[in-house]
């Protein structure tokens, strides 16, 4: 036995498939999806940054939303482009740790980015003369540091956790990344104490941030059903419409990966799940928060013209 713990150097990642037609299909897809997923985020980065009317604290977090989405995607999708077309699937055991560690980190720092937003939206909402006030640019740029800053430190607990473990017999691991439900499979020993410490520094940052966004959108409920108005409550609702749906996504399929022990996990759940976290959520993003918001096809319109003179 421990003669399989020393040999345990690199990992093999199963991937999707074997069948090389598949792989290429695969390719493919996920070109397109990393193609659109730059584009998307860039692009609505570019936008924001070009056009004043959208220097504002919402789309300051939304810019920092596009540009942690860009780095999300780039840890996963170049190697699985890199899987399918060379179907060399070896990974070394640092190469999977770096992999798990800006994993790790950038998805608590979306938790705690996405609740920074929850709380913008609160203040613009339920306390507008004040805003400007209140959510100045040194404090929002306090909030997106401060999100990957809280981000990285739980990061940095989540893989000394997980790569203290000692793995033993076989190295395949069934997925296309490094995640702790594979990894945890085939750690040698009792895992108790490290899924007691992962579900305690998962559990208490999602219950922190959903509190707070939670929080926040029961003052902005309580102050929209205060508006008179049916057109100011559907504007009111509509500032907070896209948020909502990227919280949504991002939560249930963090929720869904982590809130069942390790024994209840199957290979074919955790790719499809981790797929919605990795590929989908990045993709989507931008289209949220562009795709029904006049100020950023407003902004966009204004692009096209500049450039078409």
């Amino acid at each position: 036995m421990e003669v399989n713990h020393t040999l345990v150097t690199n990992f093999v990642l199963v991937g999707f498939t074997t069948d090389p037609i598949l792989r290429l299909v695969f390719f493919v897809l996920f070109l397109v999806s990393y193609t659109l997923t730059l584009t998307g985020n860039l692009g609505l980065m570019a936008l924001i940054y070009l056009d004043s009317r959208l220097h504002t604290p919402m789309y300051f977090f939304v810019g920092s939303l596009s540009f942690l989405d860009v780095w999300y995607s780039s840890v996963y999708t170049p190697r699985i482009l890199s899987d399918c077309v060379s179907g060399n699937n070896v990974m070394s055991l640092a190469g999977c740790a770096a992999q798990f560690f800006f994993s790790a980190g950038l998805a608590y720092s979306e938790c705690f980015l996405l609740a920074a937003m929850a709380y913008d939206r609160y203040v613009a909402i339920c306390n507008p003369l004040l805003y400007a006030t209140a959510m100045p640019k040194k404090v929002c740029i306090q909030l997106v540091v401060a999100s990957y800053v809280a981000g990285f430190v739980d990061a940095i607990i989540h893989t000394g956790n997980t790569f203290r473990l000692r793995f033993c017999g076989d190295n395949t691991i069934d997925h296309f990344l490094c995640d702790a439900p594979p990894l945890v499979k085939m750690a040698c020993g009792d895992t108790r104490v490290y899924e007691l410490i992962l579900t305690s520094v998962t559990g208490c940052n999602v219950l922190a941030t959903s509190a707070l966004i939670l929080g926040s959108y029961i003052g902005i409920v309580a102050a929209i059903i205060r508006i008179r108005s049916a057109a100011g409550r559907r504007k009111a609702f509509s500032t907070c419409s896209a948020h909502l749906i990227s919280v949504s996504l991002f939560y249930g399929s963090i929720l869904l990966m982590y809130s069942r022990p390790s024994s209840q996990h199957t290979p074919t759940w955790d790719k499809v799940n981790a797929l919605f976290y990795t590929v989908v959520n990045p993709l989507v993003n931008p289209m949220i928060y562009s795709l029904r918001n006049k100020d950023v096809k407003a902004a966009f319109k204004k692009v096209v013209q500049t450039v078409q003179q």
